[in-house]
């Protein structure tokens, strides 16, 4: 955060939220279902229901239509329900797209599937050579990229993406295997260098990263327990529109505090495969 965005927030006055525009990837869960258990979140003797988890997607989509956005689609791929979780597919940056090389195998079939994607999409494809789950584990604030380890993405990714996308890479530690993505225990709200501003999840993180991130983001909104039960950190944000769960209340206040405009949106069947809104949603930054 600059110095005088801080005074303005100590000072009472909340600083001036201004939309940009964004262009998303996202993917239709036609085969959505939960047949595996690769995350606490997931359990394959509780019943999904596809049509109801496409019902839920598309109120999303049509959402980020509302907004103005640019949204493209990636084909879904029989025996990949885990496809709608479009930000693991990748990391996008100045038309450079860092691939996904997951830790899973019944996930690995994703990695080439989003890289081909990107080819034909134009972008400049990296394919990696050290496990990483793409966006659902680094999050591009202001010129540093936020990157977590400890259940999904190893660290070696983080130097990876570090020398490919010439920034600074930032590592955040996970500990609670509920929340086994950065993007599921940090919001980036504000993501403009010299403005910048994120909500997260304290206990998600071990305490050097803690510690990080106090420093880093003095002004972060912290979220409690019982909105981060139901992924409401799994967030999208313009820098004034913030997409997020429904059921996550007290952030919803929290981010209207804040100048926000929070925009809650029902993804509980989604969420029993372990995502929310940021998990179907991967920014493409040319």
């Amino acid at each position: 955060m600059s110095t005088a965005i801080q005074t303005d927030e100590q000072s009472g006055t909340r600083p001036e939220r201004r939309p940009t525009g964004r262009t998303v990837l996202m993917c239709r869960p036609e085969h959505f279902t939960v047949v595996y258990r690769i995350n606490p979140w997931m359990n394959p003797a509780e019943p999904t229901d596809t049509s109801l988890a496409l019902a839920q997607w598309q109120v999303l989509y049509d959402t980020y239509l509302g907004l103005g956005y640019d949204v493209h689609l990636i084909d879904p791929i029989p025996g990949l329900p885990d496809m709608v979780y479009a930000a693991n597919g990748g990391f996008v940056i100045d038309g450079i797209a860092y691939g996904a090389r997951f830790t899973y195998p019944e996930r690995a079939p994703e990695g080439p599937a989003y890289m081909d994607w990107f080819r034909a999409a134009g972008f400049d494809v990296r394919e990696p050579e050290e496990i990483n789950e793409g966006e659902g584990d680094f999050l591009l604030v202001g010129e540093t990229i936020l990157a977590g380890t400890g259940f999904r993405s190893h660290s070696h990714s983080h130097e990876e993406l570090a020398r490919i996308a010439d920034r600074e890479v930032v590592t955040l530690r996970l500990v609670d295997p509920s929340f086994y993505h950065l993007d599921t225990a940090v919001a980036v709200l504000d993501a403009t260098p010299g403005q910048e501003h994120v909500a997260y999840l304290p206990t998600a993180f071990d305490a050097a990263s803690l510690a990080v991130l106090r420093e880093r983001f003095p002004d972060a909104i912290l979220v409690n327990e019982t909105d981060a039960a139901v992924l409401g950190l799994n967030s999208f944000s313009d820098g004034y529109n913030v997409v997020i769960a429904s059921r996550a209340t007290d952030f919803e206040r929290q981010l209207r505090e804040h100048g926000y405009h929070p925009i809650g949106v029902d993804l509980s069947e989604l969420l029993l495969g372990g995502g929310g809104v940021k998990c179907c949603t991967l920014e493409l930054r040319r």
